[in-house]
């Protein structure tokens, strides 16, 4: 079994050149023609989402301010709840110290 060693010489050798003009023109092409499929392909997938219509989305956004302003006030008079009880256990506590 005989293995053959390259060294980087030999390697840099048979590589071709990257640095030329028309290698750099064509990397630069393909990326240009990357970009434009890229930006193809999203514009394809925009026209496939299924867009919620205004009127949905009107119902939908007062759904969420509802229950955002529901479950606040709950916060809210739990707080209250809490307090009270902290005062009345602080008042209670005045009383028997």
């Amino acid at each position: 079994m005989v293995v053959e060693v390259k060294s980087m010489e030999a390697k840099k050798k048979q590589q071709p050149a990257l640095n030329t003009s028309k290698n750099k023109e064509t990397v630069t092409a393909n990326k240009k023609i990357q970009v434009a499929d890229f930006i193809s392909e999203i514009k394809a997938e925009l026209k496939r989402i299924n867009w919620t219509n205004p009127e949905e989305l009107k119902t939908y956004t007062l759904i969420v301010v509802g229950a955002t302003f529901f479950c606040g006030m709950g916060i809210y008079f739990m707080d209250l709840l809490i307090q009270a009880c902290l005062w009345f256990l602080e008042s209670a506590l005045r009383l028997v110290v």
